[in-house]
């Protein structure tokens, strides 16, 4: 069994070359031009490899700061959208839809670098002269963990309780968190999540790409709002045995980055409930993909 200790200080992990390999670096996309005038809205000008001849103008909305809109076209999050219209499977891919315009909207800083970026593609499908829906949300790859502890005959799971603005209500969910940089540590970043936002320390050796059992098709990630949101989830299983103390410990113990506007409970629920319990995508994903896995035996024995 994988033992599990009550939180240290994790120093910062490297990431599994697997998972290195398969979320590789970005390439560059595209050459651009910028300009703007006391008098005209702030512009970029871009071509992308599968449309040449029809460049693509981004632009400012307005209130948008000379830096936000500069910070925005030269960021990740922008780039790796970028990236993934020219995939394989992108929407420019074969050639039947068209990106004529970006109206950058919105930028949220967290500190140095850009948090959230909200915009409005203007991408035309040729067959019809028509636009598809193209209000995007961008923040970018995500990890989560689902924690299971065996304890006296019965297995729990850890989650967060959190006060979530967007829904107005305070979610029951896995324990998760955004990339904080472009160098695509997911195993690591999971790990200092887990550290975070439960206040316990797990074996990065131990952790278990839940994602990687999925199809190559799917990149190895799941969307859990594509409509409207670019986030890609990461979804881990870590499995540990402790004593029943280390359960009623963590009971309702309060975590999270109280200076980052965390205010976190923990909660443990017995593993057979889980599913009925909470509303989160992240839980009840990883839920699914860990049954089939353990169900297609695909899961590695635990120590």
């Amino acid at each position: 069994m994988s033992a599990l200790t009550l939180p240290k200080r994790l120093a910062a992990s490297s990431p599994l070359a697997l998972l290195l390999n398969r979320r590789g670096s970005t390439k560059k996309l595209f050459c651009s031009k910028m300009s703007a005038t006391s008098s005209t809205p702030l512009t970029h000008s871009i071509s992308l490899p599968t449309q040449l001849g029809q460049p693509v103008q981004i632009v400012a909305a307005p209130g948008l700061s000379d830096t936000e809109f500069r910070n925005a076209v030269e960021s990740s999050l922008f780039k790796q959208w970028l990236k993934n219209l020219e995939s394989e499977d992108g929407i420019l891919a074969n050639g039947d839809m068209t990106l004529t315009q970006v109206l950058i909207q919105g930028v949220d800083m967290f500190g140095k670098r850009i948090g959230f970026l909200k915009f409005k593609a203007d991408i035309i499908d040729k067959g019809t002269g028509k636009k598809v829906p193209g209000i995007v949300f961008a923040r970018g790859p995500a990890v989560a963990v689902l924690i299971l502890l065996e304890s006296e005959g019965e297995t729990y799971a850890v989650l967060t309780e959190q006060v979530r603005v967007p829904t107005g209500r305070v979610v029951l969910e896995l324990p998760a968190g955004m990339l904080d940089d472009d160098k695509g540590d997911f195993v690591g970043t999971a790990v200092r999540e887990v550290e975070e936002e439960i206040g316990i320390q797990l074996n990065l050796e131990d952790m278990v790409d839940l994602t990687a059992f999925l199809d190559p098709s799917t990149g190895f990630k799941v969307f859990p709002s594509p409509g409207g949101c670019d986030e890609e989830i990461g979804l881990f299983l870590y499995r540990g045995h402790v004593e029943k103390n280390t359960i009623t410990q963590l009971q309702g113990k309060e975590t999270g980055l109280v200076e980052h506007g965390e205010l976190i409970k923990v909660r443990v629920v017995p593993y057979e409930k889980l599913w009925r319990v909470t509303p989160d995508a992240k839980t009840l994903m990883a839920i699914a993909i860990y049954e089939m896995a353990k169900k297609e035996g695909l899961l590695p024995q635990k120590s």
